[in-house]
């Protein structure tokens, strides 16, 4: 189900990105020119055979693309606190429900104006800004220590979504028209919310159907390291956490590797057409191949990582630590590289290809490594982490554009790249200096009249 339900919510994220190729054609001349066999209204014009486009300059097309990140910002934190409180079920369930529905009634929004759809997609991303730091929470709950590197892999089912909704809705388009996308991938996304009601529990004690020894597993596995779901939640212990060396390991890393995916996901396709005359989104295996490969590698590297933790060969902290370099160190070095090979398609594509592909051993380094320092707290965590990797999204495009604003050489983009080496090899460096994977002591607080739960390291056997 966090499989498909990644995947999913991928598609929601994405398919107005793809869409609005098709629902906008031509400029404002177009609507005043229309023949007799197109109606026109204001923005809108409907051909004979009755297909809808728009007319929405680059401006209106850029605020309705980035409305959606300004929900998704306000609720990265507030959504991984309240999955801990009331339990990732339902915060992660209301938020693919009614984000699929409203994905439903986007063709109505976009008819009635361009500001009905930019305030819809704000709304979807305030719902969907929840999905990542819910998750770990839940992960907290259900998921052994020897097996959380794989589990967190197919997290980046969000990153195979990428290269599985772009042909699909691509066919859609070519066959149905725009408003297709919208119908099918909220269906989608409705199905699986439906089937997360049904089928899923916030823990092994809540679920109806799991069987006695595989309760007994779970929880033996887990310790005293995680708080129960049927006992009041934790308070925060803010001070702890925000002067927590290991938090802000996590924390950088994350935004390091973020903002360069960012950079390399949203600007490569300008820097191959503009510099290199070289349109790569029209190129399936071109655009496909970094998306496929980070979660080949994310699945790969997780399992060696629970691999060598179940067989006690080197620490967490070392797992964490060597894992993490590999996939932020290296795209770094590679960006490196781009500076002085960069002029070359071929460099370029596979250059880009490789450092995607290496970041997707996140999974095995810092993305869960929330789940090993402070289990009770690891959606509070990660909320910090996303939302502050989420401005790194923002920063990057400001970056790219105030740089290359009027002067889109060469020159400046290997300015660009260099910044992008530097960023990755900040974080790298950050987390091998503060990383660890030994639980905190802050992670079990005292509530009123309680002692103080025994703290230990999660092991990777504990049953």
């Amino acid at each position: 189900m966090v499989f498909f339900g990644f995947m999913f919510n991928y598609m929601l994220r994405v398919n107005l990105t793809i869409a609005i190729v098709e629902m906008v054609r031509g400029n404002n001349a177009t609507v005043a020119n229309a023949t007799d066999s197109m109606e026109a209204v204001s923005e809108r014009f409907t051909t004979a055979d009755g297909r809808t486009w728009f007319v929405w300059d680059e401006h209106k097309q850029n605020l309705i693309l980035g409305s959606f990140f300004w929900g998704y910002l306000m609720t990265e934190l507030p959504g991984g606190r309240l999955a801990e409180v009331v339990g990732a079920r339902r915060v992660l369930g209301v938020s693919m429900l009614l984000s699929s529905l409203l994905t439903l009634v986007t063709p109505v929004a976009a008819n009635l104006s361009y500001l009905a759809i930019v305030a819809l997609r704000a709304v979807i991303g305030f719902l969907l800004g929840v999905t990542w730091p819910a998750m770990l929470p839940m992960a907290a709950q259900w998921i052994p220590p020897a097996d959380r590197s794989k589990f967190m892999s197919n997290m980046m089912a969000s990153s195979l979504g990428a290269a599985v909704t772009m042909p699909i809705c691509g066919q859609l388009l070519a066959t149905w028209g725009w408003e297709s996308t919208f119908y099918v991938t909220g269906g989608i996304g409705l199905a699986w919310s439906l089937l997360w009601f049904a089928l899923i529990y916030d823990s092994p004690a809540q679920h109806p159907r799991i069987s006695d020894e595989e309760r007994r597993f779970i929880e033996q596995a887990l310790g005293d390291s995680v708080r129960s779901k049927e006992k009041e939640s934790l308070p925060v212990p803010w001070r702890q956490v925000l002067s927590s060396g290991p938090v802000w390991a996590i924390v950088l890393s994350h935004v390091a590797s973020i903002y360069g995916f960012f950079t390399v996901v949203n600007q490569l396709p300008t820097f191959m057409k503009k510099v290199l005359h070289f349109n790569i989104k029209e190129n399936g295996m071109a655009s496909s191949l970094p998306y496929l490969g980070k979660y080949l590698m994310a699945l790969g590297t997780g399992v060696i990582a629970d691999y060598l933790k179940s067989r006690n060969k080197i620490s967490t902290t070392a797992i964490r630590k060597i894992f993490t370099t590999f996939a932020v160190g290296i795209p770094g070095l590679l960006m490196a590289v781009q500076i002085f090979v960069g002029s070359d398609r071929v460099a370029s594509v596979a250059i880009f290809t490789l450092a995607l592909t290496f970041n997707g051993a996140v999974t095995a380094g810092y993305l869960g490594n929330g789940l090993d320092i402070a289990p009770n707290f690891s959606g509070t965590i990660f909320g910090i982490a996303n939302m502050l990797s989420s401005l790194g999204g923002f920063l990057s495009t400001l970056m790219v554009g105030s740089l290359t604003y009027q002067n889109d050489s060469y020159g400046q983009w290997q300015i660009i790249f260099g910044i992008l080496s530097g960023a990755y090899i900040f974080g790298a460096i950050i987390y091998l200096v503060l990383g660890t994977g030994e639980l905190q002591p802050w992670n079990s607080p005292k509530g009123k009249g309680e002692k103080e739960p025994e703290s230990y390291p999660l092991r990777s056997n504990a049953a």
